[in-house]
C-alpha cells in the first residue's frame, strides 16, 4: 500500500485526470483527499499498487501538463484510520430492490 501526494495547478480538469489515471486501472482507492495548498492544490491518494503499477501511475500523472509534484510514501496512521472505515463498508451498497429485481429477471 503506498500513498501518492499529487501538487497540481488547480485548472480545469486537472483532478479528474488525475483520478482517471487510477480509475483507468480499476485500482480501488479507499483514501482520496484534495485540499487546497498554496501555490498549488494536492490530492493525497492510498492505493494498493504494485511496482509495474505505481511506475505507470506516476509516468501517467508527470505527462498531465498541470501537475507539479508527484510522491509516494508510506501511509500514515490518519489515512490508514479513514482506509480501514472504508474496508469496513460493504461495496457497492446493498440496494433493498437488486435481489427482488434479480428473481424478477430470472423469472
Amino acid at each position: 500500500m503506498h500513498v501518492f501526494h499529487i501538487h497540481y495547478r488547480n485548472t480545469q480538469g486537472t483532478l479528474m485526470r488525475i483520478l482517471n489515471a487510477a480509475s483507468r486501472r480499476a485500482l480501488d482507492m479507499p483514501y482520496v483527499q484534495a485540499e487546497p495548498a498554496e501555490p498549488a492544490h494536492r490530492v493525497t491518494l492510498f492505493l494498493d499498487v504494485n511496482p509495474k503499477q505505481m511506475g505507470q501511475l506516476r509516468r501517467d500523472w508527470h505527462a498531465i501538463a498541470d501537475v507539479v509534484d508527484v510522491r509516494a510514501g508510506a501511509p500514515t496512521a490518519e489515512v490508514l484510520e479513514a482506509a480501514g472505515d472504508w474496508a469496513a463498508t460493504p461495496h457497492p451498497p446493498a440496494s433493498p430492490t437488486a435481489a427482488a429485481s434479480a428473481r424478477a429477471a430470472m423469472a
